[in-house]
């Protein structure tokens, strides 16, 4: 990164600063902010990444292109056993109630924490902590460091926090009404215990110094100025210095074992000739929803790469028997040509990143949505919970790189088979499709250029660095 070598000359005056990174325990969350202690790191500046040993495992274990863990310095605490139930399917409201235990446990990072930060802040210049959102309660000590400030990371898209913040604040200005249009109520998008914990770590954002972002100005400029208005921002810094996934990918030589089974698949295939199909980490389907899909897709004579798998449990690596999803009788035999099935952990940003992927089926997580408009594919979106149902608005209605597989307003329907054939269809094999195609392409262009030297992410984290970096 050349941008950064004004800082790399300075070395030395970043070992005065110290960075604790504390994440959410929550794939997506895991590894947004493993991507950014890379960043940081090459910066010259020591990072120290906090969490449970089974989740940095996790986050080791699946983070994208392995990369070198020099200046990143991993603490692993234990919290006490938690219940880490199986998903279950079949639920109508689709959250992942069973990680809330996982998500409870947390609390126990407290105490550890605060040693932490009590420790290497007398050791340094100054303390900065980044810590997402979800986890204001775990640092709250800081406050008690007189050395330490904290920034609160920030997960989701500009446009979702956007209106989650104006919509708790009681509407408190005007705006664009066209915004407004189409945009999805949050009922039903998180469980009970999950909204009751939202609002107690929010209580804890008004000690931190500023807000870090997952997005680029690139794509959620208008969003982000809305952000940074004081009645939302009371004054504080903000920095959008996404994309954290890299946005140059390499695919690993041909032929090579280590390289994924199905992007030997994908070299075989047409440009932009195959749909990606992945819902994340979070994401159970029934028995019957899944025959649904596999109708669908094979109807729609389209090819595909299909990642069926059920959601993630609070641990992992928890041994226990996992569910076996059938496919219709004979569906893997008679879609071999056309289609690949994996039922495992996939290198999803790899297969974004292939040039045979035309289109991604996904459930619209920001991580997704990111790494697909990183890639220039754009998105058949079918939401589940949480963000998704809102950024499913900005990535169809705002950026117009992606169609409706299902609305929200329809969220306790079945999706037939042939609505999901229609949305293959209309996304791989129509005149609109290519036209998202070319948009997303367009956005993948600008956010490419965005993070060379002088771009304007590079600008954005080199502003941060030069804010914690500065001289007391």
């Amino acid at each position: 990164m050349a941008s950064n070598l004004h800082f790399q000359n300075h070395g030395q005056k970043n070992h005065d600063i110290v960075v604790v990174v504390v994440p959410f325990p929550a794939q997506g969350h895991l590894n947004q902010l493993l991507q950014l202690c890379k960043l940081i790191a090459s910066y010259n500046v020591k990072v120290h990444y906090v969490t449970t040993k089974t989740h940095t495992h996790q986050a080791k274990l699946r983070v994208h292109d392995p990369f070198s863990f020099v200046n990143i310095h991993f603490h692993e605490f234990s919290t006490p056993f938690f219940v880490s139930p199986p998903p279950n399917p079949n639920v109508s409201i689709k959250f992942p109630c069973h990680l809330q235990p996982s998500f409870e446990a947390t609390s126990h990072l407290r105490k550890p924490v605060a040693k932490l930060l009590r420790v290497l802040s007398s050791k340094s210049q100054r303390a900065i902590i980044i810590h997402d959102s979800l986890m204001g309660s775990v640092v709250q000590d800081f406050v008690y460091l007189p050395n330490a400030e904290a920034y609160a990371f920030h997960s989701v898209s500009a446009f979702t926090l956007f209106l989650f913040i104006w919509e708790n604040m009681g509407r408190p200005f005007n705006i664009d009404a066209n915004m407004l249009k189409d945009v999805p109520s949050l009922e039903d998008c998180f469980s009970p215990e999950f909204e009751k914990f939202i609002r107690n770590e929010y209580d804890y954002l008004k000690f931190n110094s500023g807000k870090i972002y997952n997005t680029c100005k690139v794509i959620e400029g208008p969003f982000l100025d809305l952000l940074s208005k004081e009645q939302i921002s009371n004054n504080k810094k903000q920095w959008a210095l996404g994309p954290f996934n890299p946005v140059l990918v390499q695919h690993g030589t041909k032929g090579s074992t280590k390289r994924h089974k199905c992007l030997s698949w994908l070299d075989k295939q047409g440009q932009n000739s195959v749909i990606f199909v992945s819902f994340g980490t979070t994401t159970s389907f029934s028995d019957e929803q899944i025959k649904e899909m596999a109708i669908g897709l094979e109807k729609s004579e389209q090819k595909f790469v299909w990642v069926l798998r059920d959601a993630d449990k609070g641990n992992v690596f928890a041994k226990d028997q996992s569910r076996k999803i059938d496919l219709p009788k004979g569906f893997e035999e008679r879609v071999k040509e056309k289609g690949v099935v994996l039922r495992d952990w996939a290198p999803q940003l790899e297969i974004l990143a292939h040039s045979s992927v035309g289109g991604f089926m996904s459930h619209c997580g920001w991580n997704s949505c990111m790494e697909s408009i990183s890639m220039g594919v754009p998105i058949a979106a079918w939401p589940m919970h949480s963000d998704q149902p809102r950024n499913t608005i900005l990535v169809t209605k705002i950026l117009k790189v992606g169609i409706v597989v299902k609305d929200w307003t329809r969220r306790h329907e079945m999706v037939t088979s042939i609505m999901v054939q229609a949305a293959v269809e209309k996304l791989m094999a129509s005149k609109e499709g290519e036209e998202m195609r070319n948009r997303a392409m367009d956005l993948s262009a600008a956010l490419k250029k965005s993070v060379a030297e002088g771009g304007i992410k590079n600008m954005e984290l080199d502003s941060f660095i030069s804010h914690i970096t500065r001289q007391i």
